[in-house]
């Protein structure tokens, strides 16, 4: 019974081994190979529109709400210490520092990240992958490359209007419904935004997890078992992996970022 259960755990933890090592070879073949943009831009420009154009309209929303909801929470909290013209600042910083690169990712994760999954399972399921080996066509350039860096171009640039959406939405509480001087917020949120500290800190944070979550995104479909139960399966991973990952790596990039 034991040398059972023994040998399961072994099993298991070879797979993961073997699973990690996958990856993480996909992940350096697709670093590398980079698609070449004359011969294939319009593979990029279609999946920059597939990743980042259609994830366009859920990251405008939930900005806004979320930067009108940290304008209003903001200003009740800061009401309290008299302290209501820092709004623009708390809000500014809330963005970049924290909620506009996190939320940006796991939307990114569960609208782009799914779909990408599904996209190549579904090619891996119809043997479309196949077809592409036996035309000695690497799929990992033709297919998972442009994907990747398509994903790697979007999240950053899904960031920035994130984030920009979120202040408009902060100041449209702060200034439009509470009366706060627009100046005062604009101001204050000028005066407490470092280049460095902050809006490259944001930038750095969004392109690791635009790297964590399409790498996750991209591997659970390639590495999906080849029917509708497997494809289900490895798009329910992907959204559960790359949310755990990308708020793992929040930490130890606040931690390193803003620690000292």
């Amino acid at each position: 019974m034991f040398t059972k259960v023994l040998a399961s755990v072994g099993r298991s933890g070879i797979n993961t081994c073997a699973s990690f090592g996958r990856a993480g070879l996909m992940l350096f073949r697709a670093l590398v190979g980079k698609p070449q943009f004359a011969r294939q831009w319009p593979l990029l420009v279609k999946q920059l529109y597939s990743v980042g154009v259609l994830s366009l309209l859920i990251i405008l929303v939930s900005g806004l709400f979320i930067g009108m909801v940290l304008g209003l929470q903001g200003y009740l909290i800061l009401t309290t210490y008299s302290a209501e013209a820092s709004l623009g600042m708390m809000v500014a910083l809330s963005l970049l520092r924290e909620l506009g690169p996190v939320v940006t990712a796991l939307l990114f994760a569960g609208r782009a990240g799914s779909a990408l999954t599904a996209e190549l399972g579904l090619m891996k399921a119809t043997e479309q992958i196949s077809s592409l080996e036996m035309m000695a066509i690497d799929p990992l350039r033709r297919v998972v490359a442009p994907r990747f860096w398509a994903g790697l171009i979007s999240m950053p640039l899904l960031t920035a209007i994130f984030v920009a959406v979120g202040i408009w939405g902060g100041s449209l509480v702060g200034v439009d419904w509470k009366g706060i001087d627009s100046g005062f917020f604009w101001s204050a949120m000028q005066t407490a935004v470092d280049w460095r500290k902050d809006l490259l800190n944001c930038l750095i944070k969004s392109l690791v997890f635009a790297i964590t979550v399409t790498w996750i995104a991209l591997f659970n479909g390639y590495d999906a078992i080849p029917t509708s139960e497997g494809i289900s399966r490895a798009t329910t991973r992907t959204v559960v992996h790359s949310s755990l990952a990308v708020l793992g790596l929040d930490f130890v990039l606040t931690a390193l970022m803003f620690g000292n």
